[in-house]
Order: C-alpha cells, then sequence, then structure tokens
C-alpha cells in the first residue's frame, strides 16, 4: 500500500498529487472542501496531505500554505496518527485497513468476530463534532477529514450539517466522495466542490512500473486510468497476460479463467467484458481490453443485454458468501451461454441468449 502522508524524505504519497495539492492550497476559501475524487486516483492521500499542509509548522502562522515539509512536529504525527487536531472520520472497516483508529475503537475477541462498519455513524459523528469545540493543541487551527462521506447513514449526515454550515472558529472540515450526487443536498451545498481527475496516463504508468506492476498501460485501460486500482488489481495476482487472455478465456469456457479473482473484481472483469463485446457489436472499439485480445466475430447486441442483466443481478449480491470457485465457475458458463447465444442469433435471426439466475 502506498504512503498516506508526506514522510521524512519530503515526497508526496503520489507523485500526481503535486498540481492538484497547489492548485487547491491557492484556490480553498471556506471552511468545508468536498474533495471529488475516487479512491483507485489517490482520493484519501490526496485529502490526508492537504490536511498535512494546513498543519505544518515549517511556516510561521498566518503565512500562505505550501505543502507540507514531512519533518515538523506537526507532520510527524500526522505520519504516526497521533495529531491532537486532526480528526480522521472513515468507516470502521477502512480505519482497521489503514491503522487509523478513533480513540474509542476496540477490539477485543466478540468484536473481532463479527463484520466491521462500512457507515459513519451517528456516535462517531458526535465523538468529530464535540472534539470540535476544543481549542487547538498547537495553534494550527484544527482539520477533520470525513472519508468516504457517502459513507455517513442518513443520521449521522443531518447530525454534521449544523457543525459543516458554521464550525467554531479556525476548523476546517474535508469531505471525499466519488461520487458527490449520493450526498445529502443539504450538506453538498454547504461545502466548495474541487475535483480530483485521473493521472496523467504517462505519469501513473511510470509510477506503477515502479512499483513493479509490468504492462501497466493494459492495466489502466482496464481500470479506467486509476492506478491504484491497477496496484491492488497487481497485488491480488491480476497481471496484464491475465487481463488480455480473459475473453478468449470465458469465450471457451475455460472455467479456470476466474477461479483465483475476489469474486468483486471478477464480476467487475465480466462486466467490463461484456461492456467491450457490446461496443464491438455496434462497431465500436473496446475500452477495458486490447482490440486483439477480443474473441472474432460480430456478436448480436441483444444477447449480450440479457448477460449485462444477469450480471447485474449477481453484483447487487457480490457480498453474500459465495463459494468463490463454483461461482467463477457458473459465472464462465453463463458468459459462453451468452456468446454463444449472440453467434446464434447472428445466423439465425432466433431470440435467444437468455439465462436464469442461480
Amino acid at each position: 500500500m502506498s504512503a498516506l502522508v508526506v514522510g521524512n524524505d519530503g515526497q508526496l504519497p503520489l507523485p500526481w498529487l503535486a498540481e492538484p495539492l497547489a492548485r487547491a492550497l491557492a484556490s480553498q476559501r471556506g471552511h468545508a472542501l468536498l474533495v471529488h475524487a475516487s479512491d483507485g486516483n489517490g482520493a484519501l492521500p490526496f485529502t490526508l496531505t492537504l490536511a498535512q499542509a494546513w498543519l505544518c509548522e515549517r511556516a510561521a502562522v498566518g503565512a500562505h500554505a505550501h505543502a507540507p515539509c514531512g519533518r515538523c512536529a506537526s507532520c510527524h504525527m500526522i505520519s504516526q496518527h497521533l495529531h491532537p487536531d486532526l480528526f480522521v472520520l472513515m468507516p470502521e472497516i477502512l480505519r482497521r485497513a489503514h491503522a487509523w483508529p478513533l480513540r474509542d475503537d476496540k477490539v477485543d475477541a466478540d468484536d473481532s468476530k463479527r463484520k466491521p462498519s462500512k457507515q459513519v455513524r451517528i456516535d462517531e459523528v458526535r465523538a468529530l463534532i464535540d472534539w470540535t469545540t476544543r481549542t487547538s493543541a498547537r495553534g494550527r487551527g484544527k482539520v477533520a477529514v470525513l472519508h468516504p462521506a457517502d459513507s455517513l447513514n442518513v443520521q449521522a449526515a443531518n447530525a454534521l450539517l449544523k457543525t459543516l454550515e458554521e464550525p467554531p472558529p479556525g476548523t476546517r472540515l474535508l469531505l471525499c466522495s466519488a461520487d458527490p450526487a449520493r450526498l445529502l443536498p443539504t450538506l453538498r451545498s454547504r461545502c466548495q466542490v474541487f475535483p480530483l481527475a485521473a493521472p496523467d496516463a504517462a505519469v501513473a504508468a511510470a509510477w506503477l512500473t515502479g512499483q513493479g506492476v509490468a504492462q501497466a498501460g493494459v492495466l489502466l485501460a482496464a481500470c479506467s486510468g486509476r492506478p491504484l486500482d491497477v496496484l491492488a488489481w497487481s497485488q491480488a495476482g491480476v497481471n496484464a497476460a491475465a487481463w488480455a487472455a480473459l475473453p478468449q478465456a470465458v469465450a471457451h469456457g475455460q472455467g479456470g479463467a476466474l477461479a483465483a479473482w475476489p469474486v468483486p473484481l471478477a464480476l467487475d472483469a465480466l462486466l467490463k467484458l461484456c461492456h467491450d463485446a457490446t461496443a464491438v457489436a455496434h462497431g465500436a472499439p473496446p475500452r477495458f481490453f486490447p482490440a486483439s485480445a477480443m474473441p472474432a466475430g460480430h456478436p448480436d447486441a441483444s444477447a449480450l443485454v440479457a448477460w449485462a442483466r444477469e450480471l447485474a443481478r449477481v453484483v447487487r449480491h457480490a457480498e453474500h458468501p459465495w463459494n468463490e470457485g463454483l461461482l467463477a465457475e457458473s459465472l464462465i458458463a453463463q458468459a459462453q451461454r451468452a456468446l454463444a447465444a449472440a453467434g446464434t442469433m447472428q445466423l439465425s435471426g432466433q431470440v435467444g441468449g437468455q439465462f436464469g439466475g442461480r
């Protein structure tokens, strides 16, 4: 996993954050900023580094904000997740993943058996609100980070509104969301929106190569240009050769093609293959797979629509405790039947390609 903030070496956690960080420091005017960004583009490192910049003690109080130095006492405490003037609020599942717990988090024998929450709950927001009322410990103001903001449940979001509209003096709030439309309109309206776009493909590919990812361009296309998603795929065992081989493997019904892939990743791959097959059926180039990797022929789009509907049904139950091997075989079989039915329809003109769920 990449770093989340600037460390002692003074390097940004991701090389493409320099320009948007400078832009955010120069353009931010209000006390609440909503960063519109995908995790795959570095949403959390960007948001935390921006908070680190505001709290950095390299320059005098009141001086123009700059990129964090990584070496002052404030930067060091942030890198250790211990800064008293930084409150990072994430769902429990992300707090565990990033080792950034809340003060009241407890993991005992019984607690470890339950699944960590994917929502930010109202009692956690109340703890944040209480924190905002305290005096800054180091005199640089205070920063609260909420990531992702759309993990706030309705009660938690409503509890935050008053503080978001008028926080105590010296307090800034940084919210992050890949899809701000999912947030309450009353929450969005209180924030200045700052977009963080995908990095330049050449910069992202060079960084991924440095992380040991071969043929990074193939996987960047597969992940819509999001380099951190590519890195996660690589760490899960998905490389460019396996990705390029997948369309032919599916078309030939090779059941082991997805056997080692996590269920969400396997479903995502099949949805992208269905998209590209549909694009090819309409005479457009594929988006996620190399054109040379797509099966030959010109399939009938209606069979692919039926396949897409079935995949969407399974996606809604992706958290079900599936037998991953059996699910992979089932998904491959469904895909092969859909592609085969599409080819038959092209020849005979008969409607086909429907298949039932499990």
